[in-house]
């Protein structure tokens, strides 16, 4: 078997570049419809709410099929089964660009959700693999990076053309964008060098990601997906209703622009992927988590500079504590890793989909406030989870 890959080697930067390009594309396909929430509401004429099903529906469908397509990837192959979804997602958003009626449309998008499924969490398995020990915080940060500058592309890209020339173009240059970008995967990304694929008999699937929940620690760090992404996708879900809407009444070209904050999501999610590999997990994610929980406070100002501002602070400290508790997953799991981190993203979208549509009753309700409250109790708990995990006695250095 060869060596695993060190930081800083061509084969480090190859990897990091190609698993980056499949974050950017997936995350750009799944949250390029976050900023058009608002349009699809008066467009189809639902409500808050049901509006976040096209968002909703496609990290639900994601979630779920996690769970069979990771076991997959050990029989085909890590590469195969990324870049078959790749190709598809950015397939069906060309698709759903084009869909006449709000129901089809949803449809679409829940099938791209569906063939999503194939990166997340081969992703992981994969720099879990080939990754050393000392370089697999670094290589997750930067996949982690990849995601965020995804999302914060998807999302300025998706609402400033829909000003301009509609969703529906918006949606399709999406499309187009991912498609490059599965195009520039399969290129450069490595064949597996330290993995074997084998028949997967599938009565032992079942058993394959129970085993986990015996684990100290990777129930906490599954509460930790469920609760930390549930509360990041609330506040952006909900956040263009209140700027849309008087005493700002911003643009939606003006409202998309702040989903350029993820660019300290970027340097966040890198930074403290190095962080815990100089200091430890359990010292850098419960500050990360806290400084989310302190974003979220400072949304609740009126001024647009301390909304923003507040926005800029959740954004780095989710990000921060992502990297930290999806490499800490691939740490901790010593067998059945693609499976461990199949139930992580499984709940980091099922949080998603769940908590995301359900801050729109809380909208509804109170308004702005009702959402803060809401998100801050939700990751005023994942503290306490992040707390529990610092009292963990650390596992053996593995190669």
């Amino acid at each position: 078997m060869q060596d695993s890959i060190e930081a800083g080697t061509p084969a480090f930067r190859r990897t990091a570049y190609a698993l980056a390009a499949a974050g950017f594309s997936t995350f750009a396909v799944l949250y390029a419809v976050q900023p058009l929430l608002p349009v699809f509401a008066e467009e189809f004429g639902v409500g808050p709410a049901a509006s976040s099903l096209s968002l909703s529906l496609a990290t639900g469908l994601l979630a779920v099929s996690l769970l069979v397509v990771s076991p997959l990837s050990e029989v085909f192959g890590r590469k195969p089964v990324m870049v078959v979804s790749l190709f598809s997602a950015a397939l069906l958003t060309l698709v759903a660009a084009a869909m006449p009626t709000w129901h089809g449309f949803l449809a679409v998008r829940a099938l791209a959700g569906l063939a999503m499924s194939g990166v997340p969490a081969v992703a992981m398995a994969y720099l879990s693999e080939e990754m050393h020990g000392r370089a697999l915080g670094l290589a997750m940060g930067l996949l982690i990076s990849g995601n965020s500058l995804g999302g914060m592309a998807g999302r300025l890209l998706s609402g400033a053309l829909a000003d301009r020339l509609g969703w529906r173009a918006a949606l399709a240059a999406i499309g187009l964008l991912a498609l490059a970008a599965a195009i520039a995967f399969a290129r450069g990304l490595p064949p597996s060098a330290r993995f074997t694929p084998r028949p997967l008999p599938w009565r032992a699937v079942p058993g394959s990601f129970l085993h986990h929940f015996r684990d100290a620690g990777l129930p906490w760090l599954f509460a930790e997906a469920f609760l930390l992404m549930g509360g990041f996708v609330t506040l952006y879900n909900y956040i263009g209703f209140r700027l849309l809407a008087p005493p700002y009444a911003l643009s939606q070209t003006a409202v998309a622009a702040i989903f350029a904050v993820y660019l300290a999501g970027t340097a966040s999610s890198t930074a403290a992927g190095h962080a815990a590999s100089l200091f430890g997990r359990r010292r850098v994610l419960w500050l990360a988590i806290a400084a989310a929980l302190g974003g979220v406070a400072l949304t609740l100002a009126e001024s647009l500079v301390l909304i923003v501002l507040g926005i800029v602070v959740a954004t780095v400290g989710f990000f921060g504590a992502h990297s930290v508790a999806s490499s800490w997953v691939g740490r901790r799991a010593r067998r059945d890793r693609a499976q461990a981190s199949s139930l992580y993203l499984f709940l980091y979208y099922l949080g998603s989909s769940v908590l995301g549509t359900a801050g729109g009753w809380f909208y509804a309700q109170a308004g702005w406030t009702g959402v803060a409250a809401f998100v801050g109790a939700l990751y005023g708990a994942a503290l306490l989870a992040a707390l529990r995990l610092a009292l963990l006695a650390p596992l053996p250095e593995a190669p």
